[in-house]
């Protein structure tokens, strides 16, 4: 059985969609971006400020689903510019360290609420 998964440590989505749904051992987080889950205030002084609190709005995600991002199997990254690439990939790092899921980076023509950076992920519990 399905179930969503919402907490308010991250962004409320903007649209018909769920910050994640749990089926069985998988979690499915949907794309998260640099909003603050308290201000709503979009943190984007920097790709790496944002890609930072993306990150820790997709770990608030991961927890509301009993994981963690050593759980996380698969990511992707949509990237705005792909001249931001390594800028996102240097803080990217820090939050998976030797966990490193298979990854798909994509540049897109334009991000909702002109974000630079968003990242899904994809996580099992065993």
């Amino acid at each position: 059985m399905n179930s969503q998964m919402f907490t308010e440590n991250a962004p409320t989505p903007i649209g018909p969609y769920s910050q994640a749904i749990k089926s069985g051992e998988w979690l499915f987080c949907s794309g998260q971006g640099a909003m603050d889950p308290k201000t709503g205030k979009l943190e984007n002084d920097t790709v790496a400020a944002e890609t930072e609190r993306t990150l820790r709005n997709l770990g608030e995600v991961l927890r509301a689903g009993g994981c963690d991002f050593k759980d996380v199997v698969k990511t992707t990254v949509f990237l705005a510019d792909m001249n931001d690439f390594a800028e996102m990939n240097a803080v990217y790092a820090t939050f998976f360290g030797e966990t490193r899921p298979a990854r798909s980076t994509v540049a897109v023509k334009g991000l909702p609420l002109g974000i630079r950076v968003e990242i899904e992920a994809i996580a099992r519990k065993t």
